[in-house]
């Protein structure tokens, strides 16, 4: 079930970003983005935990600069029945973290530095086991693949949107119009999100329901998720719209748009659904 999420996800992507070129260059646009959607899903398969990385900036941690993390997911990940991830550390003072990678044998964990500074241990064990429940249950690969897609897809739509505003769009048998371009350019992006949107929401309560399991309580988790979420209200995060999902706590959910559009279901709902978990 996982690999047909994948598949049919880097599917749909793949549709969107020709679509993009037929408006752009009409067949020969269409063909050369489908040309590109291929090296995307190629490289976005392969690559994902780095693009993720990447993509927030974060750096390794060697053990010994971080014993006391290292020991917490070593631990964990024991539990967990998984090999022992990578570990990153975000340089953000908003407390969060994401996984990535395209199994648990490719995969990494990445905490912001907010994040070690104002949770206790049992808080930082539920956090980490919900990351790691997201290698477990194999959908880091479907987030991450979905980041890379919907921020190729609004850079394009940000250069057709521009093109458009310059003058450059064109009616004629070989490119398209400009009323096509400027329509992709506006919807190619919303779309974009509204698949980020359909991934993230399910998997949150999936990966809280795992990850509380690999703890061994949900007080931890649940007790987080609150100083996460009211942390994300007051402290800002420098990070690429498209890869907001990763994050166990929406890094954006400062800005009223950003809940408006939000990748993660409501906290309040999250918070229910663990206190009702029997461990």
């Amino acid at each position: 079930m996982k690999s047909f999420k994948v598949w049919l996800l880097m599917g749909i992507l793949s549709i969107i970003l020709v679509l993009i070129g037929g408006a752009i260059g009409g067949k020969s646009g269409a063909a050369l983005f489908f040309l590109i959607s291929l090296g995307m899903n190629f490289f976005s398969y392969y690559y994902s935990d780095k693009i993720a990385i990447s993509m927030t900036r974060s750096r390794p941690v060697a053990q010994e600069e971080a014993p006391e993390l290292y020991s917490i997911v070593q631990r964990l990940a024991g539990r967990a029945g998984l090999p022992m991830p990578r570990v990153y550390v975000t340089p953000s003072a908003q407390p969060n973290a994401f996984a990535t990678g395209r199994n648990p044998e490719h995969a990494a964990v990445a905490v912001t530095e907010g994040l070690v500074r104002i949770l206790n241990r049992n808080e930082l064990e539920g956090v980490l086991a919900h990351e790691l429940a997201h290698i477990k249950n194999r959908d880091v690969l479907v987030g991450t693949i979905a980041a890379a897609f919907a921020g190729a897809i609004t850079m394009i739509a940000n250069i057709i949107q521009w093109g458009a505003i310059l003058g450059m769009g064109r009616d004629d048998d070989e490119g398209g119009s400009f009323i096509g371009s400027l329509f992709l350019a506006i919807t190619a992006p919303i779309a974009a999100m509204l698949i980020q949107m359909a991934i993230s929401r399910s998997r949150e309560f999936q990966a809280d329901d795992t990850g509380a399991r690999i703890a061994g309580n949900t007080g931890g988790l649940a007790n987080a998720l609150v100083k996460l979420e009211s942390a994300a209200q007051r402290v800002p995060m420098q990070v690429n719209p498209a890869a907001s999902h990763l994050f166990i706590v929406n890094p954006l959910s400062g800005a009223s748009i950003a809940r408006l559009f939000s990748t993660h279901p409501p906290m309040s709902e999250r918070i229910k659904r663990l206190g009702e978990l029997k461990i």
